[in-house]
């Protein structure tokens, strides 16, 4: 009869794929392959127990210590003052917008309220140009009827009058005096009062008009 003899290839190709059972086991609960993989061809073969190898440097069954956090590079240290600057800068330029937006509400309110005075000191002067001409058109009415009374008059009877008013008061009558009924008039009155009249109605009327 023919001995026996095992055969090599499926062996091999069994020890192969627990080991990658292994690994994929290993990376689906976080541990090291390392510490869980087993001998697979031994174990196939059953001269070796099913026990994890160790890791170098580790004790057995454990995870190897967590790795220290390494020190931030200048780089890094750079980019985040850079950072924290431009926070700071963005911070000022907010408080810059805030505060130019009170002002701005502050200028707009003073404006608001000069154009309310603005109005109505305009309408407090028309009020009083209007109340201005009234009286002057009132007191100019009654000029005019003082004129047409002197001119109705007999120029003597009307020279004995003016001889006797006020140099004010004379000026403006005879100044609104239609001229032929004022020449009998000044004809008819004392020659110094004549010429003191014809002197002031001459500066009168040489004067800008209000």
């Amino acid at each position: 009869m023919r001995r026996w003899r095992p055969r090599l290839l499926p062996a091999a190709l069994a020890a192969v794929g627990l080991l990658l059972v292994a690994k994929l086991g290993a990376l689906a609960t976080g541990q090291p392959p390392s510490a869980v993989l087993l001998l697979p061809a031994a174990q196939a073969n059953g001269a070796v127990p099913r026990t994890p190898i160790a890791v170098p440097g580790s004790a057995a069954g454990t995870l190897p210590p967590p790795a220290a956090a390494e020190a931030p590079t200048p780089e890094q240290r750079a980019e985040r003052v850079l950072l924290e600057g431009l926070r700071a800068r963005r911070s000022d330029l907010d408080l810059r917008d805030q505060s130019l937006a009170a002002r701005e509400m502050v200028v707009n309110a003073a404006e608001r309220r000069l154009g309310q005075r603005i109005e109505e000191l305009t309408a407090l002067q028309q009020r009083l140009e209007a109340i201005d001409r009234g009286r002057t058109e009132r007191e100019e009415a009654g000029w005019r009827q003082m004129v047409k009374l002197y001119e109705g008059l007999r120029p003597r009877d009307a020279a004995a009058i003016f001889d006797e008013l006020e140099m004010p008061v004379l000026v403006r009558i005879v100044d609104r005096m239609r001229e032929a009924k004022a020449a009998p008039v000044l004809g008819a009155m004392k020659p110094d009062r004549a010429r003191l009249l014809t002197a002031e109605l001459a500066r009168h009327r040489s004067r800008p008009a209000e």
